[in-house]
């Protein structure tokens, strides 16, 4: 039985004669707790990706999105020109120095990838190619390459290629001074590759292909087979991630172990051929804490006795026994600290107070600080880059919602700073024409939601005729920080008001905003989303009928679950990479990365969170009311959110919506999780989305 069996659509407002894909029905019964579910689109999941009646139903899904949007075409192109024309074609990275190189990219053209480069100086002298990406993509639909790694004598370069997308990487090798690529090829790893200083071996990750977790760290010496690898650690605890790195003096291998509440750290004598991982502090449910080497001291950021983090020490002679730590920065109330870097005179912290970042550096003799200072009301500022320890330059980012990004420079010795580069808007692009606003909406319980909006100014007038469109993440702590997007001009210069909604399960207002919106308490984060929505309305930043949300991955998921609990605010929806099948999804171990997720969502397994999670899953709650219009997408070959959770919840919504609205459906046969890769086909996508939405409105007209 062919599951594109057609029939009249109930989103075909645009084109009767267009039919959209129907999807069969196979019950599929799912009990547990005394309680069972039937999933009619259970069938659609094949994890070869190679089912042709799974493939035909893509492929027809496609076809209906192509046709409903066929009289968008003219606008898609003028929305990708608008896009594409904003962009340098020919632009570089600013470089980075580590070790006896400054490290950089460039791009030009119409090149859709970068290459790699590295000089003896900052202005780019005696510049060396160390990879042409376009070069390496041309033979392939997709490609991705892993972060570079440079051997100890800075002879080899280890880089991991992913041509499927799935996040499953073959590590590659090549000699830099003769341009020539070494025999040894490790395949089914995660990318990451941390040299052993004798410049004979490395460290990397081995990936399991079902979950895709990444839960053993072998070592691998040159000119030797991958099954003679040296197996260092394995997890056997498929709630944790495993991560490599390096310390910046590089004595050290870092082994990283993280869960959603617990984090770790084991070491390897990077200077020993045979050395052995070592704990730095035995895990402790509940404690998480990171580190970095300088001298004979450890510097650790952890949650210890501290719930928005602290910033502590501890002799190498006394690691394993956190009785011996003592406080660099201690714990503040209402102050999250985020981040740090080290160098040998200097310490520098980043925290964040009501949502807001600030950057402080410490002289280590002296102990006398100095605070970074910016402008804008709200802004992204970051650290990056930082890869030297005996250094007087901080690099770090700064943007804002009206200034494009900016590289800088800070002297911590005199507290100067140097712009290295902003990055250029090409066209009309004026930042007087913009304003940004930072406001705080009161949720059903009261909590303050912080919101960042951003309009042009001669297309505002705050009287409730703008626009709105809306975007929310709200999930494992990420924060959404405000910042420059070239792509958002085409809204904003057609009225649309931009406002991120700051909700619950981020950690834009430390830790707790981020434990009340996840677990028993996700509830919150679709509440402070709707919340946002009909404030927006009240204080004239949006038309009531004219209200767009946007979210992706676990954002996908609030999507979903705005749709079910409030769906009349919203005028069209779009989903990316939508995480809409949690409660299926949590209960099957066999799914890629489902057990790290437990202490996000909670584990379905126990009664209480498959209760919980039953009332907002998206697609267990779709019910017969109308719908917003609906824009899905995702990847056929995502590694972190299925492509059948999408599709399965596409095929349900059509059966059940009672409204005329647009469902459409759109799959990249190639991509994954992050969508295409290329700088410029990505833009196809952007300019698809706007197009959905500026043709909603002009229907409106």
């Amino acid at each position: 039985m062919n599951n594109t069996t057609s029939a009249t659509s109930h989103d075909n407002n645009i084109n009767r004669a267009v039919i959209a894909p129907i999807a069969k029905k196979i019950p599929h019964e799912m009990s547990i707790h005394n309680d069972t579910r039937i999933d009619d689109y259970y069938w659609m999941r094949d994890d070869s990706r190679t089912d042709p009646e799974i493939i035909a139903h893509l492929n027809a899904e496609n076809s209906y999105t192509d046709a409903v949007m066929a009289h968008t075409k003219g606008l898609q192109k003028t929305l990708f020109d608008e896009l594409k024309g904003r962009i340098v074609k020919d632009d570089n990275t600013v470089p980075v120095k580590q070790g006896s190189y400054y490290y950089s990219s460039e791009v030009s053209g119409d090149n859709e990838y970068p290459i790699s480069v590295r000089a003896t100086d900052f202005a780019g002298t005696n510049k060396q190619v160390l990879l042409d990406l376009n070069q390496l993509a041309s033979e392939h639909d997709y490609y991705d390459v892993s972060s570079l790694s440079i051997s100890l004598n800075e002879n080899l370069l280890a880089y991991g290629e992913d041509t499927i997308s799935r996040r499953i990487y073959t590590i590659k090798i090549k000699d830099l001074t003769t341009g020539q690529y070494l025999a040894d090829e490790i395949t089914g790893t995660s990318g990451s590759v941390a040299w052993q200083n004798d410049n004979q071996a490395f460290y990397y990750i081995h990936k399991d292909p079902q979950t895709l977790l990444g839960y053993q760290v072998y070592r691998h010496r040159l000119g030797t087979p991958q099954a003679d690898d040296q197996l260092i650690f394995e997890e056997s605890d498929q709630t944790f991630y495993t991560s490599i790195g390096k310390s910046k003096d590089n004595s050290l291998i870092y082994i990283w172990h993280s869960s959603t509440e617990t984090s770790a750290v084991s070491v390897i004598d990077a200077n020993d051929a045979n050395a052995q991982a070592i704990s730095f502090l035995d895990r402790e449910v509940g404690l998480e804490y990171s580190i970095s080497k300088l001298d004979n001291w450890f510097y650790i950021l952890t949650n210890y006795k501290a719930v928005n983090f602290r910033l502590m020490k501890v002799a190498t002679a006394d690691i394993g026994n956190k009785d011996h730590w003592q406080d660099v920065i201690p714990a503040q109330e209402g102050a999250m600290l985020e981040d740090y870097e080290i160098f040998n005179d200097y310490l520098v912290y980043q925290q964040r107070e009501n949502g807001l970042t600030r950057v402080t550096v410490r002289d280590l003799h002296t102990q006398q600080q100095q605070q970074l200072q910016f402008n804008d009301e709200a802004f992204t500022l970051y650290l990056y880059g930082n890869k030297e320890i005996d250094t007087d330059k901080l690099r770090l980012y700064y943007s804002s919602m009206t200034t494009p990004g900016t590289h800088y420079d800070f002297n911590l010795n005199d507290g100067s700073k140097v712009v290295l580069k902003q990055t250029q808007i090409l066209g009309d692009f004026d930042a007087s024409n913009y304003r940004s606003e930072r406001i705080m909406v009161p949720a059903r319980d009261g909590k303050l939601v912080p919101v960042s909006l951003v309009y042009r100014k001669d297309c505002f007038k705050k009287d409730g005729t703008n626009p709105l469109y809306q975007y929310g993440y709200g999930s494992y702590g990420a924060i959404i920080d405000p910042s420059f997007s070239s792509t958002r001009l085409s809204l904003l210069d057609r009225g649309f008001v931009y406002a991120i909604a700051h909700i619950r399960g981020s950690e834009m207002l430390g830790r707790p905003w981020y434990d009340d919106g996840k677990k028993l308490t996700k509830q919150n984060t679709f509440n402070d989303f709707i919340d946002v929505t009909r404030s927006l309305v009240e204080q004239g930043y949006g038309a009531k009928d004219k209200i767009f949300a946007v979210g992706g991955s676990a954002g996908g998921l609030l999507m979903g679950a705005i749709i079910n609990q409030a769906p009349e605010l919203y005028c069209g929806v779009a989903a990316h990479v939508p995480f809409v099948d949690i409660v299926t999804t949590m209960l099957d171990e066999s799914i890629p990365l489902t057990t790290n997720e437990y202490d996000e969502w909670g584990n379905p397994n126990n009664k209480e969170y498959y209760d919980y999670m039953l009332s907002y899953s998206p697609y267990d709650n779709i019910a017969a009311h109308d719908y917003p219009h609906l824009l899905v997408t995702t990847g056929l070959h995502d590694s972190q959110v299925q492509y059948f959770e999408p599709m399965k919840w596409v095929a349900k919504l059509r059966d059940v919506k009672t409204n005329d609205n647009r469902l459409l459906f759109k799959v990249d046969m190639e991509a994954g999780h992050g969508g295409a890769s290329g700088r410029f086909k990505a833009l196809h996508e952007d300019a698809l989305e706007y197009a959905f939405f500026i043709d909603l409105l002009t229907e409106q007209k």
